[in-house]
């Protein structure tokens, strides 16, 4: 699978409004930025989140 060469933090916009992430993600990218060593999580981690965890049944 090719990987982009360009980082997601200087990609442009799409253009559509985000939607927040669940506490269910929220909670799943801090559990993924503890493992790493990291205090907060970084945008890698909220965009894994927002991909991979299922949001909340609300």
């Amino acid at each position: 699978m090719p990987r982009n060469s360009t980082p997601p933090w200087r990609k442009p916009s799409p253009g559509r409004k985000s939607t927040p992430l669940s506490e269910r993600q929220r909670a799943a990218a801090r559990a993924r930025a503890e493992a790493a060593g990291r205090r907060y999580p970084n945008l890698v981690d909220n965009m894994w989140a927002a991909r991979q965890v299922p949001r909340d049944a609300s």
